[in-house]
């Protein structure tokens, strides 16, 4: 990777939280012992060495009331490529794999208030000839929060939003001005790295940056936004092996099981999702690390933590599309 300390320093705040500051390269050099100039220079070297993917708003889909889910896909394999890349077309689509399974490509859908999830996930599923389908929308979200540590020092304080809520859970639609809306849309966009960026997404907007901020800052307070941080391409810092855990858990140790693997640092997502006839597994999870074998241990070791041993594990094969939602497009 190439990485000193500094610039581990730095990925490990920026994983974490952007500060919403007039001059926010000052207040993260300060925070981890270099100056203003240093610190966004580093930060431009890493986005063009294509290890930080993105700086940006990560709202939170529910707390919008947009309602989203996982859906995976069987599809000839002649016809993968062609099917991965119309899917990742679709803008509400932010995840896309290639999977190791007769289900071979794996998406997350998130769709505004009003549109109805299933007959969305079955049109993409007959737009690309798709054999069979599952929708598999959370029933229970336990974690979410990818962090990768690069160093001892990290201490992983990412605040992931409210987790543990179940879907059954009342949440009302935000009632958000067309300002708020058009400040939502930029935030969300990749953040320029220039001394002052919120300047020019205020600029953008016709409006003071003070504004942008605030408004930052209040989505922040109010749930609708997660953090404002880096997203990384975790290949590039090592993290090679994607295995999603598929688990057949109980119904009455849900909760227990799924509480116990959200509190692993290894496990950056945990959800309870839907289940059908032909697909009986009810709790996932996602964990990455170096090699598939160093995968499986860890996920080895976590079935042994709960004494659950029915379960598979389902690795990426090619990363189509990675991105956060878009919201209001």
């Amino acid at each position: 990777m190439g990485l000193d300390s500094a610039d581990k320093a730095l990925l490990g705040k920026l994983q974490q939280s952007f500060p919403l500051v007039e001059e926010p390269f000052c207040e993260l050099g300060q925070s981890v012992g270099i100056s203003a100039k240093e610190t966004l220079e580093r930060v431009r070297d890493l986005k063009a060495r294509h290890i930080i993917r993105e700086i940006c708003a990560i709202f939170d889909s529910r707390a919008l009331g947009y309602q989203s889910t996982l859906v995976a896909l069987s599809v000839p394999i002649d016809k993968l490529e062609a099917a991965a890349a119309l899917i990742s077309q679709h803008p509400g689509v932010s995840h896309n794999y290639a999977r190791e399974y007769k289900y071979n490509l794996w998406f997350t859908l998130a769709l505004p208030p009003g549109e109805d999830m299933t007959k969305a996930s079955e049109k993409l599923a007959g737009q690309v000839g798709a054999g069979s389908s599952l929708v598999l929308p959370a029933i229970r979200v336990f974690k979410i929060g990818a962090f990768f540590r690069l160093s001892e020092q990290d201490e992983v304080t990412v605040d992931a939003g409210k987790d543990g809520y179940s879907s059954s859970e009342a949440v009302s639609t935000p009632v958000l001005t067309p300002a708020e809306i058009a400040i939502i849309r930029e935030l969300q966009s990749d953040l320029p790295l220039e001394e002052r960026p919120f300047r020019s997404t205020a600029e953008k907007l016709g409006i003071k940056e003070s504004e942008v901020l605030n408004c930052a800052k209040d989505f922040l307070s109010r749930g609708l936004m997660r953090r404002f941080a880096a997203l990384l391409y975790h290949r590039k810092l090592g993290f090679l092996a994607n295995g999603m855990g598929c688990w057949r858990v109980p119904a009455e140790r849900i909760e227990e099981v799924g509480k116990t693997f959200a509190a692993l640092s290894q496990v950056t997502h945990c959800y309870q999702r839907v289940t059908h006839p032909h697909w009986n597994y009810n709790l996932f999870t996602m964990v990455h690390a170096p090699t598939r074998e160093e995968c499986l241990a860890t996920i080895k070791t976590m079935a042994q933590k709960v004494n659950i041993n029915d379960y598979i594990v389902l690795f990426s094969t090619k990363e189509f599309k990675k991105a956060t939602v878009k919201y209001y497009w």
